[in-house]
């Protein structure tokens, strides 16, 4: 294909540095393959949001039953709904998978593109805590009290700050209308957070499984990589519609079909399951404002590991000791998203915390066996 033919107006020009011959690692794997794939998640979510919100109506005494209406009475609207909160779930898949990629391969060296990733994916929690509240069930309605209500620890301001979200003195229609809004507006403000990610990321070219940065181990993105992202998008489109057939309401909380009742409690409130890590060290800790700042740094923490000193190597492909410390930060990982699922008792009241620290020493542990190990072997 002539590339001048791409270079004749500004438009054909981004297509030509983006998408064709975007010079990309030639032995870049299939992990790769998920950036591409949370740009189709975002789009298919930007779509059925907007197709969703023709006739959803946010208002705490027609909320639930807007819900019903779209899924029985609206042609399509079971599949509209269906998609937008499964492909929610497959989204955070593909996040974590993203993330834990960029933190084996050392991803994290690319600075800038690494920080506006760690935003991306702390206003996309925001955006999804936001769409669970939506449906006015019962988990949404005590999900929102008790997650707004952590922010009444912050000091001198939390109460006023709380009562100005709510917008009231409890949750009420006001909470819902600014959630509804917030929720609708915050996925452009993602997307233009993936626009400045991908022009950081090109920027720098691509990382890549053992690490090297030789300009002569470029090939262009077209066509081999450009296949290979059009063969997970189908795949992710069959597994997609394999849910919404078969299983459409697997990941979703039985107590969400219930609808919202402010004088009955569920017996145990919990968010949606890609917050359960999350909400499980939040809950290790006895202290409310220890609490939320355990909570927030166990996303943000991310953000200290571009600023690690740079190893011989910049992945962990050749560090066997560092391949160990990560899957078990892989495992405490799961392992707290089973404890934030499970009643606030003994064992897992002190499991979570064992976890919960564990979870933290990875962040302290892993650049100071890279050093060890420079040390020892390229001494």
């Amino acid at each position: 294909m002539n590339k001048s033919f791409f270079k004749k107006n500004t438009l054909t020009n981004m297509i030509y540095t983006s998408l064709i011959f975007l010079p990309s690692p030639i032995n870049i794997s299939i992990w790769w393959n998920f950036g591409s794939l949370l740009g189709l998640c975002l789009l298919i979510q930007l779509i059925s949001g907007f197709m969703l919100s023709m006739h959803y109506c946010a208002n705490i005494n027609y909320a639930f039953e807007s819900l019903i209406h779209i899924m029985q009475n609206v042609e399509y609207g079971w599949i509209y709904r269906n998609i937008h909160s499964n492909v929610a779930s497959m989204f955070f898949i593909c996040m974590y998978i993203h993330i834990f990629r960029g933190i084996y391969y050392s991803s994290f060296n690319l600075t800038l593109t690494w920080i506006m990733g760690v935003m991306i994916l702390f206003i996309s929690m925001a955006t999804a805590f936001m769409g669970y509240i939506l449906p006015w069930g019962q988990m949404s309605l005590w999900g929102a009290t008790v997650i707004t209500n952590l922010m009444s620890a912050i000091p001198f301001i939390g109460t006023n700050l709380v009562e100005w979200l709510w917008g009231g003195f409890s949750i009420n229609n006001a909470t819902l209308n600014r959630f509804y809004s917030i929720h609708f507006i915050l996925p452009f403000m993602i997307s233009l957070m993936v626009t400045i990610h991908l022009v950081a990321l090109h920027e720098t070219g691509s990382s890549n499984p053992i690490g090297m940065k030789s300009k002569f181990y470029m090939i262009s993105f077209h066509p081999l990589f450009s296949w290979k992202d059009l063969v997970g998008f189908f795949m992710k489109l069959y597994l997609l519609f394999l849910i919404i057939y078969l299983s459409p309401n697997f990941l979703g909380d039985p107590d969400n079909f219930i609808p919202a009742n402010f004088l009955v409690t569920p017996l145990h409130i919990k968010p949606e399951w890609y917050f359960l890590f999350a909400y499980a060290i939040l809950r290790s800790i006895p202290n409310k404002l220890n609490g939320v700042i355990a909570l927030i740094m166990s996303i943000l923490i991310l953000l200290i590991m571009p600023f690690y000193s740079f190893n011989k190597f910049n992945t962990n492909f050749f560090y066997f000791m560092n391949q160990i410390t990560f899957w078990i930060f892989i495992s405490t990982t799961i392992i707290l998203t089973w404890i934030g699922m499970k009643p606030i008792e003994h064992p897992f009241i002190l499991t979570g915390q064992l976890f919960s620290f564990l979870y933290f020493m990875f962040y302290l542990i892993h650049p100071l066996l890279l050093n060890m190990w420079d040390k020892i072997i390229y001494k």
